[in-house]
């Protein structure tokens, strides 16, 4: 009876530990990914932009995340959904950029 109740503890382990690492390499993801779109969002925008690239990835990351709500919502493919997170990505970083003095 201990054995199984051993096998089942390392079997829950794994499995935790393996949800727990898939969440690191999705957090990650979703950093590398908002940089991307933060820093094309701040590229199509005329003009220095006196935000930083935190203040950048965070608005790229936010863009990214309401990009893909918007585009499930209408049903739209991959690249209107990237062009979509680009643009709200731009929207923030003139948001953010223009209340900072």
């Amino acid at each position: 009876m201990a054995v199984v109740i051993v096998i089942g503890a390392i079997i829950v382990l794994l499995l935790v530990g393996g949800w727990l690492v898939g969440l690191a390499f999705s957090l990650l993801w979703f950093v590398l990914v908002g940089l991307l779109i933060g820093a094309l969002g701040r590229l199509i925008l005329p003009g220095r932009r006196e935000i930083s690239w935190l203040g950048t990835a965070g608005a790229g990351i936010a863009g990214s995340l309401l990009g893909a709500i918007l585009a499930d919502l209408f049903d739209a493919g991959g690249i209107v959904q990237f062009l979509v997170a680009v643009g709200c990505a731009a929207i923030l970083i003139a948001l953010f950029s223009s209340t900072r003095t």
